[in-house]
């Protein structure tokens, strides 16, 4: 039996309604999941099919109406408003398709922002900055404005901000979708090393089918529910 210590996030018949009377929608209903600590999970499905919910509840973005949702054994849906902030600044990273980086602002001052955010002496934020640029090769790029680099490069850029914090948790919602497909294999080679060599945790929401062959798990959505959830060697066959 898994353990607290083990499981990095459960949800248990989690459901998220929008809307009421003949408008409502269930954009989850009733959905259990277990992602163990260390794990690379893609979650996919058509528009519509409740992966971006999904993403939003275990990010802290969103509450769901009923369920409940675990993160390391804590019991998310029972947290305040601030509480749930709190987890969400101290132990989640976020990767997004728009990259949202500043844009007259070097890479080094972009990844330093949720360092500042957290009042981190200056000396110690270009440190963190530099490390997390170097763990995602660029700190040869740390003086560059987001117009200066590629897309790819931009990208690394958001990942390292995403990572300065440490976090036990990256959530990436479409994270090549903006990419072509070179820089798409770039970022999803970082993703597995990451992965692999850091132990981190990663939660992904994407689209592409060849996207989701880096990773060690596909769980499908459809209409506001699991419909398949396999380990990779079994969802590419």
């Amino acid at each position: 039996m898994n353990t607290p210590d083990t499981t990095a996030i459960e949800l248990r018949g989690v459901t998220k309604v929008y809307g009421s009377g003949d408008s409502v929608v269930h954009a989850l209903d009733g959905v259990d999941l277990r992602i163990e600590a260390g794990e690379f999970v893609a979650i996919m499905g058509a528009s519509g099919s409740g992966k971006s919910t999904c993403m939003n509840v275990i990010g802290c973005l969103d509450e769901p109406t009923a369920g409940q949702y675990l993160f390391h054994g804590v019991d998310v849906t029972a947290l305040d408003a601030d509480q749930r902030a709190r987890l969400r600044r101290a132990y989640l990273g976020f990767v997004f398709q728009s990259f949202n980086l500043l844009a007259r602002t070097s890479a080094l001052e972009n990844v330093e922002l949720p360092l500042h955010y957290r009042k981190v002496p200056a000396a110690e934020r270009r440190e963190r900055a530099l490390a997390a640029l170097r763990l995602v090769g660029l700190e040869d790029r740390a003086k560059h404005t987001p117009a200066e680099l590629s897309g790819g490069q931009q990208q690394r850029v958001a990942i390292a901000r995403a990572l300065v914090c440490e976090p036990k948790l990256l959530l990436a919602d479409e994270p090549t979708g903006n990419l072509d497909s070179s820089r798409t294999e770039e970022i999803m080679r970082l993703l597995v090393e990451l992965n692999k060599t850091r132990g981190l945790t990663i939660v992904m929401v994407t689209h592409e089918p060849e996207v989701a062959t880096y990773v060690s798990r596909v769980v499908t959505f459809r209409d506001g529910r699991i419909v398949s959830d396999h380990p990779q060697s079994e969802a590419s066959t």
